[in-house]
């Protein structure tokens, strides 16, 4: 069993599929998991604000029996006033879990060495592992059998198309990915996800052209194009992706009853149209919801054994 939630990668095939499942059940069945973490204390460390994370981490803790403290980015400033080393030492001897959403990667990995309590990945520049989970057991409540589906991602090769390439190749879709060149997904997490779908079968494509990767889609999924820390790319973006604007037209080409999906927040009239993104096949707070039981089940898996 896994001792800290920083990628899908890191996942078994089999974790992945308990995780769904489970999930399944505690969406359910919420209230015989009532005090499953009674006593316990998340730490919640946000360098980057966020209105979905926060709230469903700490809701989570509180309908598990738990607590949960959050950490604005002004009270450690991580990687300035203090190391993430030091931090995971310290906060090891007060809390039973640490949730971490930042900016660089390697804070959490560094943060997870130094901790013996478990840590959660809610962010980083380069994954958002708890979205991508939250996303594919959205789709696997509509659709059933996600080794079946076909998932299109048009927009910026960023963090949440990374979580998503590693959540298709466990779940065994296929996944195809548009995007303006020079924006294409990490090379290295594209070889990394190939690796896992090897044992499931999934397949990957990748392109510049989002007609050609949103045709037969069974769900169509896009992203803002300026991510937190990238605004002042941001109207030399909105020029670059304009021709990726999740539209009716484009939604047109993937399958009638193609879902659409977004992580929100969403730029309305920039990477997704109103008519798209509030149209009936749109199951974007359905996922914002899922956020909230994924989670409950990825600290429950974790923080019930407490130390690595």
């Amino acid at each position: 069993m896994f001792e800290d939630f920083i990628s899908i990668h890191d996942l078994s095939v089999y974790e992945f599929s308990q995780i769904m499942d489970m999930t399944e059940n505690i969406k359910a069945r919420p209230q015989r998991y009532r005090s499953k973490l009674k006593d316990k204390v998340l730490a919640m460390i946000f360098q980057k604000p966020s209105l979905r994370t926060r709230m469903t981490f700490e809701v989570g803790m509180l309908q598990l029996g738990g607590e949960a403290v959050y950490l604005s980015p002004s009270d450690i400033q991580m990687g300035k006033r203090e190391n993430p080393y030091d931090v995971g030492k310290n906060m090891e001897r007060w809390v039973d879990g640490i949730m971490i959403r930042t900016f660089a990667h390697q804070e959490v990995i560094d943060l997870a060495g130094a901790a013996k309590v478990p840590v959660i990945n809610a962010l980083t520049d380069l994954l958002h592992p708890c979205q991508a989970m939250a996303d594919f057991f959205t789709l696997k409540e509509k659709h059933k059998n996600l080794t079946s589906l076909k998932l299109a991602y048009v927009g910026d090769g960023n963090n949440v198309c990374h979580s998503l390439l590693f959540a298709a190749a466990k779940a065994g879709c296929q996944i195809s990915v548009a995007t303006p060149s020079g924006f294409e997904p990490d090379p290295e997490i594209v070889k990394q996800a190939e690796e896992d779908a090897t044992e499931t079968g999934a397949g990957f494509f990748l392109t510049n052209d989002p007609s050609q990767a949103v045709e037969g889609a069974d769900a169509v999924y896009t992203d803002v194009w300026a991510s937190m820390g990238q605004e002042e790319q941001e109207k030399e973006r909105a020029k670059i992706f304009a021709s990726f604007q999740v539209n009716r037209e484009l939604m047109a080409k993937a399958k009638p009853d193609a879902l659409f999906m977004h992580c929100l927040p969403a730029h309305r009239g920039e990477e997704v149209t109103d008519e798209v993104i509030d149209s009936p096949q749109s199951v974007v707070f359905d996922q914002a919801e899922n956020r909230l039981h994924v989670q409950k089940i990825i600290m429950l898996l974790l923080m019930e054994k407490k130390q690595k």
